[in-house]
């Protein structure tokens, strides 16, 4: 643990918040995990290289937590403003697309990294269907950012959303491979996207590596 600051991303705060999440990180009781969690939460809005790891810091507090009283306060805290920032989603696209990608990539990498006995967290099922099925829909889709954001939380969760819901992720993949076929507008890099994704789920969650290869180089050229 001697590395968390670099390890978590924490570096870019100030030296007082820098001080409340590695103790939060070793000793959680001793601080105030409401304060905590919305830290967490407003720097994944604002950096988005930090709502990719935020989950790993989440993660840690909540075992450090079990550990030292089995408690889960900062869980619930956590859950709580992640549900208001859900409530509010719509407002926060509309006034600033990157903190909507932080959102969704933030929220999606909790659901990763959380679980109730080795299990995913039903509290976030909803919500993380709903935030990808919003970044699939027409007006996203001609938005090569949110298919960016889209794909990559497809690509990291995707597998464990189906087993927990597949008729929704059915119900997602019609909307993607409808836009696909049939929406006008969308870029190039946005069309490779989409069709890498529909053939990553076809595959059952894995790219043949010749078709890595293809989607790939497309990508990097």
């Amino acid at each position: 643990m001697e590395n968390s600051s670099e390890d978590y991303r924490i570096q870019s705060f100030d030296v007082d918040t820098q001080k409340l999440l590695k103790t939060a990180l070793k000793d959680p009781s001793s601080v105030d995990l409401e304060k905590v969690s919305n830290i967490i939460v407003e720097q994944s809005l604002k950096d988005p290289l930090f709502s990719k790891e935020a989950g790993r810091i989440c993660y840690t507090i909540v075992q450090a937590e079990a550990k030292q009283n089995n408690g889960t306060v900062f869980r619930r805290h956590l859950l709580n403003r992640l549900q208001q920032e859900f409530k509010e989603r719509e407002e926060m696209r509309k006034r600033s697309l990157q903190e909507w990608v932080g959102y969704v990539t933030f929220i999606c990498n909790v659901f990763d990294y959380l679980k109730v006995n080795n299990m995913s967290m039903v509290a976030l099922v909803l919500p993380v269907y709903e935030c990808l099925m919003r970044l699939a829909e027409p007006d996203a889709l001609l938005n090569e950012e949110e298919v960016d954001c889209l794909v990559l939380q497809l690509h990291r969760i995707g597998e464990q959303l189906e087993k927990v819901n597949s008729q929704r992720m059915d119900e997602l993949f019609f909307l993607l491979r409808d836009g696909f076929l049939l929406q006008e507008g969308l870029t190039s890099m946005a069309r490779l996207l989409l069709l890498e994704i529909l053939e990553f789920r076809a595959g059952g969650w894995m790219l043949s590596s010749t078709a890595h290869k293809y989607y790939y180089s497309e990508i990097a050229d």
